[in-house]
């Protein structure tokens, strides 16, 4: 799938905001992911490009094939989703939108929200908002958070979430890795030293990061599908209250003039 062509200037205003704002987080990002202290991985972030069209395609792809299952998008139509990103009906009908379901549906799992919560203890949420109520870091660092943990039901457990009660779904694309801890320090907090890894996946871990990434970047875009075009229609807004204010201030200054 390609990315569309821009349309005026709305969405060329958007990527060149984007652009710019990306540019110190990826700077800081060849940094963080080791501390003083071990793994820093609560200095780990997404650096959403919610704007990249072939990002958010790919992103939707993984949704649909490995969180759909149990987690659903309940304001997101799967026919709003193909047009906002650019894909053909007959590939969102082929690829896309599960046997039996309509594009004009909801994208709903079909996971019983009883069998949810006996198996995992709660049902799995819906992830519509998720993006906007804990942010895309979170989420980031949630998916690459997983490590073995024998003492856990699931046999794994969470840097993001202690007790996660979702089973590591992406063990099979990154592999199985155990986190080895440090003393626990002052405050009683120990502090992940490195991680081992116990199996390998089918990915590297460069593409396991992308994948993770991409699958972020679309969660971002289901928060708020409009918010691409809101940010580059606020560039514009800015700048007409910016020439505006200037003819007002000389407007003014005509008008005192002779009483000054």
């Amino acid at each position: 799938m390609t990315e569309p062509k821009p349309r005026g200037f709305l969405r060329a205003a958007a990527c060149l905001a984007a652009l710019l704002l990306s540019v110190p987080a990826l700077v800081a990002n060849a940094a963080e992911e080791h501390g003083a202290t071990g793994v820093d991985w609560q200095a780990w972030t997404a650096n959403n490009q919610v704007w990249n069209t072939e990002s958010l395609q790919r992103g939707a792809t993984n949704f649909v094939n490995y969180c759909l299952g149990c987690h659903s998008l309940k304001y997101m139509r799967y026919s709003r989703m193909g047009v906002d990103l650019g894909i053909p009906e007959a590939r969102l009908q082929d690829t896309l939108i599960p046997t039996n379901a309509k594009p004009t549906d909801y994208m709903l799992s079909t996971f019983p929200a009883v069998e949810g919560e006996t198996w995992f203890g709660k049902a799995p949420p819906d992830l519509s908002l998720t993006a906007r109520a804990k942010g895309t870091n979170y989420i980031y660092q949630f998916l690459k958070g997983f490590y073995v943990d024998a003492s856990k039901a699931t046999g794994t457990n969470n840097l993001a979430l202690d007790g996660a009660a979702m089973p590591a779904v992406l063990s099979d694309l990154e592999g199985v890795k155990a986190a080895v801890f440090g003393e626990a320090d002052e405050a009683g907090v120990r502090h992940v030293e490195r991680f081992d890894q116990v199996a390998a996946g089918r990915m590297t871990p460069e593409q396991f990061d992308s994948f993770v990434r991409d699958t972020v970047n679309f969660l971002d875009y289901a928060s708020e599908p409009t918010q691409v075009q809101r940010r580059a229609l606020g560039i514009w807004v800015v700048l007409f209250l910016a020439v505006f204010t200037l003819f007002a201030w000389l407007l003014k200054r005509e008008y005192w003039k002779d009483v000054h």
